[in-house]
C-alpha cells in the first residue's frame, strides 16, 4: 500500500512538472492529501460499519476526488 502511495504521488508530481516547478509539488500534495483522506475513511467506515461494502468504496473515490481538486484550486 504505501508503495502504491509512493508511486501515485510520484505520476501526479510528473504530471505536475509539465506545467511548471510549483505545479510539481502542488500535485504531489493534491495526491498526497487525496490518498490520506481516503486512507482515514475506510479506517473510520472499517471500525464502525465492521468492514467495507461498494458503497464505502463509491464514497473513497468522491472524497479523493473532493479533496485532490479543492488542494489544487487553492494552488491558484
Amino acid at each position: 500500500a504505501v508503495l502504491t502511495a509512493v508511486l501515485v504521488t510520484g505520476a501526479a508530481a510528473a504530471a505536475g512538472a509539465l506545467l511548471g516547478p510549483y505545479d510539481i509539488v502542488r500535485t504531489a500534495v493534491a495526491a498526497g492529501a487525496a490518498l490520506l483522506a481516503a486512507e482515514l475513511l475506510l479506517r473510520h467506515c472499517t471500525r464502525r460499519f465492521g468492514g467495507v461494502t461498494g458503497d464505502v468504496f463509491g464514497g473513497l473515490a468522491e472524497t479523493a476526488a473532493t479533496v485532490c481538486l479543492l488542494v489544487l484550486s487553492l494552488g491558484q
